[in-house]
């Protein structure tokens, strides 16, 4: 799609709010897609295709995020507007009636009083105290019914190009999906075999045995690590865009407790490696859905889980950034994308991401390890 299009509504979106998070948001996005166009076109091996379509993705869910933003509050706005406009309908036929008797008639008439020339006087001068209020409401109805219009146009064309932006970030999820299958320069620390895999996944019907058994399913001897993030513990960021449902510990709508957190995402968001990290395994498991294993230094692992696909192969040293997957879901309507019926409910984000951490096979708090307090 074209990039300018898509930064211009993106700012015009949050112009009414020119200084708010949402505006912010719209102009970083605009000069991520930009610049994640960029280092697309210049991209020669698969690596570079894969950082540059993962730059393109953030750019896009960032962008079409702030855009939505942006057009709920456009949408509220002219809401108030034309409520405020329609309950002052009497006082504006009146106002509009007074100005037009203003300015229709001939200034001589103006100047007659029945009680002389010290009344027209008197009159005068009232007229010259009231005229600047007359003029200051007028401008005032003069400039809502003008941003009225300016909104709704804005709204108007959005949707065009709302539907372009969703089309462009589909199209970069499919191209990712296609590098990733085409890199071949990731260093490895062991080669899964499947049949030892599939072995374990049958005999464990817990979380906490699979995680023991996963030095059992490489071919041979894993390679050694002395990989280390300890100066990255409590500041590594989420690996999804989202919004924390549930602390580890916390019971969910179901009742149910777990060790883990709980990221309320949108549908097809995209999931990356937060760390340099070596796949440990990934794929689907017990009743956990896909999910992938992390080992970014020896005896800890980060488990995400929920995912629609998985990328990459176990036994790959990853860089941070990396994509490991994607939510499931299906992208919104346009009109889901615009409405303000879900404001406040949490509907945007209908996918959840479990993240738990597990230190020499061990659950533990995420939030020792996770930044959380920055939503996504």
């Amino acid at each position: 799609m074209r990039l300018t299009a898509l930064a211009i509504v993106l700012l015009s979106a949050c112009q009414a709010f020119a200084q708010d998070d949402a505006s912010r948001a719209a102009l970083d996005a605009a000069r991520m897609l930009e610049q994640a166009s960029i280092s697309l076109s210049e991209a020669d091996s698969a690596r570079d295709r894969v950082r540059a379509l993962t730059e393109t993705i953030q750019a896009y869910e960032a962008g079409l995020s702030a855009m939505r933003t942006g057009l709920r509050k456009a949408a509220t706005r002219e809401a108030q507007l034309s409520a405020q406009l329609s309950a002052r309908e009497k006082d504006v036929r009146q106002l509009l009636g007074i100005l037009q008797t203003i300015e229709t008639t001939a200034p001589p008439v103006l100047m007659l009083h029945p009680s002389g020339p010290l009344g027209a006087a008197r009159a005068g001068m009232m007229l010259s105290e009231v005229t600047p209020g007359l003029n200051v409401k007028a401008q005032a109805l003069a400039q809502d019914l003008q941003e009225v219009q300016t909104l709704r146009l804005l709204q108007q064309s959005a949707s065009e190009t709302l539907t372009e932006g969703l089309r462009g970030v589909q199209d970069a999820r499919t191209r990712l999906s296609e590098a990733i299958a085409d890199r071949t320069d990731l260093p490895r620390r062991f080669v899964e075999d499947p049949v030892r895999t599939a072995i374990l996944i049958s005999s464990t019907e817990t979380l906490d045995g699979f995680a023991s058994g996963l030095s059992e399913i490489s071919e041979g001897e894993i390679i050694e690590t002395d990989a280390s993030i300890l100066d990255q513990k409590g500041q590594i960021p989420l690996p999804v865009q989202g919004i924390l449902l549930h602390k580890a510990g916390e019971p969910d709508a179901a009742g149910v407790a777990r060790a883990g957190l709980v990221i309320g995402t949108r549908s097809r968001a995209l999931v990356t490696s937060p760390t340099a990290a070596t796949i440990r395994y990934r794929g689907p498991l017990l009743n956990l859905g896909n999910l992938v294993i992390l080992e970014p230094q020896p005896g800890l692992l980060f488990v995400f889980s929920g995912l629609q696909e998985v990328y990459g192969q176990p036994g790959q040293v990853i860089p941070k950034g990396t994509p490991v997957g994607l939510m499931p879901g299906e992208m919104p309507e346009i009109g889901a994308i615009l409405s303000t019926s879900g404001d406040g409910t949490g509907t945007d984000r209908p996918e959840t991401l479990y993240i738990e951490v597990r230190e020499d096979n061990s659950p533990v708090d995420p939030e020792t390890w996770f930044r959380t307090d920055k939503d996504g």
